[in-house]
């Protein structure tokens, strides 16, 4: 039986999030502007193995991480141009696009598959990791998932308290009224997809480098997209709210591990495949959550209506809809 550190599984958490929480900022950024990226599974693969390899050819991870988070910003531009300036659809290219971009991570890939090669070292915070339960949960990690909890607070207040993220609000819930004051919506909604793509490529290159170091197939960051996708809606467009969806993913992830040492009888899948459909029940709540009938019912409620806060979240009303001038 294994017995249950609290303080281990809390830490494994923390770690194991930060793909996530950099994928997850990086789509909400994006769809915050009203353009969709669905090319973000293939993405995020195709990052991390680019990330490994220049890592591992330069010996260099700083070389690595910026192959890495170059490649997602290159297939988020994709994305941007065919839909916004090439009016094409920005579901159907993000689609083609992750799918190709997996098939490429595993084939240019194939010759780094299963050999040693750099990877981020644990870096102690000084003073704060001696806090009892709090330094060994925050402060034993490395540079990453520092970085993915400071881009937590530094998204949060860009889009809410920033002139620049009210332009990004503007763009993403009415493009038009947003071009009547001077703003192009064009231009912002390519720079924000690069940006958004930006994350989603250290995402990658933090799972080949840090969290699930070196490259091979499967690489374990399959489905790693869909889910930040979902988290995005999860957190109803808003980053915190988007990031905690990561962590709660985490420890489900981290919590299956402790259940198939406790249950052996249990087939490991079981517990591999068990974050995923939780995942979906919590859309459905939050489906559920935003019906206006359920609205009407929980008036006079507190605590009812505070609970149905927590999981409703309305969508940028632009949302999908590239900006096209009269």
């Amino acid at each position: 039986m294994i017995e249950l550190d609290i303080t281990i599984l809390f830490a494994g958490v923390i770690a194991g999030a930060a793909p996530i929480v950099l994928a997850a900022l990086g789509e909400t950024i994006t769809e915050k502007a009203g353009l969709i990226n669905l090319s973000l599974d293939g993405s995020i693969l195709l990052s991390a193995m680019a990330a490994f390899a220049v890592a591992f050819e330069t010996h260099s991870l700083l070389a690595g991480f910026a192959a890495g988070a170059l490649v997602g910003a290159l297939m988020a531009l994709t994305v941007a141009v065919f839909s916004i300036y090439l009016g094409q659809n920005q579901v159907a290219v993000g689609f083609v696009l992750t799918l190709m971009g997996r098939d490429l991570a595993y084939f240019i890939g194939n010759p780094y598959s299963r050999i040693q090669g750099p990877q981020v070292k644990p870096l102690a915070v000084p003073l704060l990791d001696k806090m009892l339960f709090i330094g060994d949960v925050f402060f034993h990690h490395n540079l990453p998932v520092y970085f993915s909890l400071l881009l937590i607070l530094l998204c949060w207040w860009y889009v809410y308290h920033t002139p620049y993220g009210l332009k990004l609000r503007s763009v993403g819930e009415h493009p038009r009224a947003a071009f009547a004051r001077g703003i192009n919506p064009k231009r912002l909604q390519l720079l924000y997809a690069i940006c958004g793509g930006l994350m989603v490529g250290l995402a990658g290159a933090t799972f080949s480098l840090a969290t699930k170091p070196g490259w091979g197939r499967p690489q374990g960051a399959e489905g790693t997209g869909w889910i930040a996708l979902a988290l995005v809606i999860f957190g109803g467009w808003n980053p915190v709210r988007a990031a905690i969806g990561a962590y709660l993913f985490s420890f489900l992830q981290v919590l299956g591990i402790y259940l198939q040492g406790w249950f052996p009888s249990v087939p490991a899948q079981v517990f591999q495949v068990a974050p995923f459909p939780l995942m979906i029940f919590t859309l459905l709540i939050m489906s559920v959550a935003q019906k206006e009938s359920v609205q009407i019912w929980a008036e006079g409620k507190a605590h009812v209506k505070a609970l149905l806060n927590m999981f409703s979240g309305m969508a940028p009303s632009a949302l999908g809809k590239p900006y096209r001038p009269e």
